[in-house]
């Protein structure tokens, strides 16, 4: 059994455009082709993070530009209904967004141009990881401390370790399975991140835990 303490980090982001721009869905398509990987995590990833308190279920940046700025509303649906909680590699979500676009345009669709200075516009951003002055020994201070965290470092552990990081699992549930904790690993690696706020996150992984605290 693994007795490592849990190490708390948190991150902060440098955004910036990548130069790139796209004014149909053709070129939104060859845009995100060729983008990095890092490009597709923020533009599906970051209302999660910077609209935290205000909906747990975060729109997509391509499906937002489809929808509201060139109208078209099946497409953007389609895209916006692609699942990313199910992929575990960015780039199977990169390949589900180039399918629906590839699917859209072969069948001759209508192809609108975005107004001047409505193009979508790629951005990417860069993670900075660093550490906090949190530190778990067990499971009891884990409860304790996740009340303390910030949202950063929520953020860190939940969606960018398993996805960005290649992880199989949050780094909460990988501690708690090491610590030999596996029904608590495995609770927390059941809750869909992506249909509740952080802050609703947080006191859901403090319920669970706490419960199992209140048996012992």
């Amino acid at each position: 059994m693994n007795t490592t303490p849990f190490y708390f980090k948190t991150e902060f982001n440098l955004v910036y455009l990548l130069g790139i721009k796209a004014k149909n869905p053709k070129e939104l398509l060859e845009g995100i082709k060729i983008v990095p990987e890092s490009s597709i995590y923020y533009h599906t990833h970051r209302f999660l993070h910077q609209h935290h308190y205000l909906s747990p279920e975060p729109p997509n940046d391509f499906a937002y530009w489809l929808k509201n700025i060139l109208n078209l509303s099946e497409l953007g649906e389609k895209i916006a209904a692609v699942d990313i909680v199910k992929f575990k590699k960015i780039e199977d979500i990169r390949n589900e967004f180039i399918k629906i676009l590839e699917d859209y345009i072969s069948k001759g669709k209508y192809i609108p141009e975005a107004p001047e200075g409505e193009e979508f516009y790629f951005k990417s951003c860069t993670t900075f990881v660093l550490s906090t002055p949190y530190v778990a020994h067990n499971l009891s201070e884990f409860i304790e401390i996740i009340d303390k965290i910030s949202i950063n470092s929520l953020y860190f552990h939940i969606f960018e370790a398993p996805l960005r990081l290649n992880k199989n699992e949050n780094d909460f549930s990988e501690w708690l399975r090491g610590i030999g904790e596996i029904e608590l690993a495995e609770k927390l690696s059941n809750l869909d991140p992506y249909t509740i706020t952080l802050e609703g996150l947080r006191k859901k992984i403090k319920k669970i835990l706490s419960e199992k605290i209140c048996q012992i």
